[in-house]
């Protein structure tokens, strides 16, 4: 796939075959191109924490307040997306600006992790409804929890959903 197919036919999973685990070097090629993701000053102001098992189904529970993402139980993978601390040039550019860096380049790796994710057959959902509290507590983190995305494959069955996006004169001007 090329990346147009990858953005038209990407799409966030609700529901996930819970039979079928995620394959290493999948994975892999999904952690690698996360870290090949552009960040402001080659800072990288996240980590990953990859939650299988038991681990997986506590963070579930954890994005799954008050009736949200009940799906995310069904993924055999589940990425904590946490922040880390900016490199000493991105500080002191966000500072200046006043722009929050940190957030931008999360969400920059996300959107590699989840291309990648599409382009290697799996499906995923970026979810930021979460409890930042009881998921450091699970996986042992002293930084804010910002992302949490599921990963796996869809359930047999699952469609794939029309896309529903603006047009692009809504979107875009031209000077």
């Amino acid at each position: 796939m090329n990346f147009l197919e990858i953005a038209e036919n990407r799409q966030s999973c609700r529901a996930y075959d819970e039979g079928r685990a995620v394959e290493p070097e999948k994975l892999n090629a999904v952690l690698e191109a996360a870290r090949l993701a552009p960040s402001a000053c080659n800072g990288q102001p996240y980590h990953f924490t990859i939650c299988r098992g038991e681990k997986a189904k506590a963070v579930a529970a954890a994005v799954s307040g008050m009736g949200m993402n009940k799906f995310a139980a069904q993924a055999p993978v589940l990425i904590v997306v946490s922040e880390k601390p900016y490199v000493k040039s991105a500080a002191l550019g966000a500072k200046v600006k006043g722009n929050d860096y940190r957030s931008i380049d999360i969400g920059i790796a996300a959107a590699y992790l989840t291309a990648e994710s599409a382009a290697q057959g799996l499906s995923s959902c970026i979810l930021g409804w979460l409890d930042d509290g009881k998921i450091r507590d699970i996986c042992g983190l002293d930084q804010p929890v910002r992302l949490v995305i599921p990963l796996g494959y869809a359930k047999e069955g699952d469609p794939q959903r029309p896309k529903k996006r603006k047009e692009l004169s809504e979107l875009v001007t031209e000077l």
